[in-house]
């Protein structure tokens, strides 16, 4: 009699049915690859004499434009906002607590808007030159119409997002250091260079890299300007000159340009975190400035919030008011907010489910998915547009004609999707970071399934962050405008676009009212942020 001997262990099947969360994150990543290798394959196929008429002729005099706009924006807004930070943080002078606020406000006002309201303004038919006239030569009037002024103008908004990057650097520096440094008789200038600005300088250079991607994605401040950047030569190779294949080829260099400065932002990161290893318990030392030094300040806070929030607004209202409002802005205005609102609630549901994926899966696998499916931020809009067109054309070649899905308000989703997943993923993952696993291996432990975790433990924890990321990522869209211009279904007006097509037809008049509203609502995120750092102000000073 023979006996069986059973080993104990268990029957592994052949075949497992795949985890839905690394599933749907793979097809997330697909999604953002679709737009990209659409463009790397329709470039492949272009012909070498066109990329050779492309460098012969246009190519190289678009580049160095785009490289001299990037280095004279990155500069710029690496100076302002770093040196309005460091005031405000570790500086004594008249209205700091306010000015410290109100130097978000630009980021309410997006780059096209700031130079459609500037231009009139500043041309030799506006009141600046008329005063000019009377004090100084005709010849010195600068031409703002130019590289220079696309600089300056550009740059005045986008600053802000260096100053939040140095801001919240200097708010966490050590209390011991900087007393150290002026224990040794550093002044407060060679205090900031020597100690400060060192400490601070990868969450700048992270600052600095957000802005210049903002200043890549731009299509209406560089054309009504006059600057032939990269971006412009993409959309007019395109539309103007009929070369689709040519259009492809100048993306992958913008695409290059991108991949950069992904490359910088992400290198700063790792290395740019300092750690204290007793804590700060005491609140940084401020210096108390000079009579002149306190006005000096004054005006170096006061001066970018003016020019790139208080300014444009004015000059919009007053443009409005002689101006009338478009027969079609009722429409653009209901098409707008109905598009936003579609975008941020597929944004954060789709958010959701990769961050609760993330969370839940066992290892980094989905993890690092998601984080490459949120890289959309990097692509251009231009850019963007042009893959998600070309890839939706193959779809409906492959489909025989039976899904038409380019210009549609699916291909807008599609881009929105791509584009701004970063807003609404990074927003939810801080949720998710607040609420403690213990909170998932209870729900777990009482036999609640993994999907059961989500809807009945952390949605209800994550409502704040989802309101969060719904406003960002609404905004977001209702200020888009290359990829809204590019994919727009017919007939199909947004504010973005009615401001763009009235200030191309130089009608800043009638451009004005879609404007403003875009502002005001550009200003609920700034609400927002600044009720984070209101927050984040209060944990500090509970800890001190």
């Amino acid at each position: 009699m023979t006996a069986s001997i059973s080993t104990g262990a268990p029957h592994t099947p052949y075949w497992r049915f795949p985890d839905p969360w690394v599933s749907g994150a793979l097809l997330l990543c697909f999604v953002l690859l679709m737009p990209i290798m659409a463009i790397i394959g329709l470039a492949s196929q272009a012909d070498g004499s066109l990329w050779q008429h492309l460098w012969a002729t246009v190519l190289p005099a678009q580049l160095r434009t785009t490289l001299m706009l990037m280095i004279g924006i990155g500069l710029t807004t690496a100076a302002i906002g770093t040196g309005t930070a460091w005031l405000v943080t570790f500086c004594v002078f008249p209205l700091r607590r306010i000015l410290a606020i109100a130097l978000l406000l630009p980021l309410a006002i997006p780059t096209y808007l700031a130079a459609y309201a500037y231009s009139d303004f500043l041309d030799r038919a506006g009141p600046v030159y008329g005063l000019w006239q009377r004090w100084l030569p005709d010849v010195a009037y600068p031409q703002f119409a130019s590289l220079g002024g696309a600089v300056s103008i550009m740059a005045l908004v986008l600053y802000p997002y260096v100053y939040l990057s140095a801001r919240a650097a200097f708010v966490q520096q050590s209390t011991g250091l900087i007393e150290a440094a002026r224990g040794l008789g550093l002044s407060p200038v060679h205090c900031f260079l020597r100690v400060a600005l060192p400490m601070a300088r990868p969450a700048i250079v992270v600052g600095v890299a957000l802005a210049l991607m903002e200043c890549l994605n731009d299509i209406g401040a560089v054309e009504h300007l006059g600057v032939r950047t990269l971006t412009i030569g993409i959309y007019d190779t395109w539309l103007v000159r009929g070369n689709l294949a040519g259009a492809a080829q100048l993306a992958l260099m913008l695409l290059a340009l991108m991949g950069l400065l992904i490359v910088v932002e992400r290198g700063q990161r790792p290395s740019g975190r300092y750690y204290l290893r007793s804590g700060r318990s005491r609140s940084l030392p401020r210096y108390s400035l000079s009579r002149g030094g306190q006005i000096l300040a004054l005006l170096a806070c006061v001066l970018p919030i003016l020019l790139g929030f208080f300014v444009p607004v004015f000059l919009l209202i007053d443009y409005a008011l002689l101006g009338e409002a478009p027969p079609d802005m009722a429409q653009a205005t209901f098409n707008s907010l109905t598009l936003a609102f579609a975008a941020a609630l597929t944004l954060c549901l789709v958010a959701t489910f990769l961050a609760y994926g993330g969370r839940s899966a066992n290892g980094a696998t989905t993890q690092r998915l998601a984080r490459f499916a949120a890289l959309g931020y990097a692509i251009p809009g231009t850019v963007l547009g042009l893959g998600v067109l070309i890839a939706l054309g193959h779809l409906n070649t492959l489909s025989g004609g039976l899904v038409v899905l380019g210009g549609t308000v699916f291909g807008l989703l599609l881009a929105y999707l791509v584009r701004f997943l970063s807003s609404a993923y990074g927003t939810l993952e801080s949720g998710f970071e607040r609420i403690s696993p213990a909170m998932d291996m209870a729900a777990r432990g009482l036999g609640t399934a993994r999907g059961g975790v989500l809807f009945r433990v952390h949605v209800p924890l994550l409502r704040p962050a989802m309101l969060a990321a719904i406003l960002l990522v609404f905004v977001d869209v209702m200020k888009e405008l290359p990829a809204t211009l590019i994919l727009r279904p017919f007939d199909f007006e947004t504010l973005a676009g009615t401001v763009y097509t009235y200030a191309s037809l130089g009608q800043i008049e009638n451009a004005s009212l879609p404007a403003l509203i875009i502002v005001i609502v550009g200003l609920l995120p700034i609400m927002f942020a600044l009720m984070l750092l209101e927050r984040a102000h209060r944990d500090i000073a509970k800890r001190i």
